[in-house]
């Protein structure tokens, strides 16, 4: 079936968007091995999407701790030359 060949492909490609245009047009199955098999992918669709947001939390969290080093490490001494003070 060429929707579940369509969701493989997502599911190795990590295109998250794919997969949840895919999984909003989930067809009738036929068959009980395509049902089975349906039931495996989208399993493993979940699996990557929380693979995914645990791996973007991690660099969101990196992201902090860079910008708050370097905040850190911003002079806090104003300009001789500021006149705005």
């Amino acid at each position: 079936m060429a929707w579940l060949n369509s969701l493989k492909v997502a599911i190795i490609e990590k295109d998250t968007q794919k997969i949840g245009e895919l999984l909003d047009d989930m067809p009738q199955f036929d068959g009980l091995d395509e049902l089975k098999q349906a039931r495996s992918l989208v399993k493993e669709a979940i699996y990557l999407l929380h693979e995914l947001k645990d791996e973007t939390f991690v660099t969101m969290q990196q992201l902090k701790k860079n910008i708050d080093f370097l905040n850190s490490t911003r002079s806090s001494v104003k300009n001789s030359l500021d006149i705005c003070s």
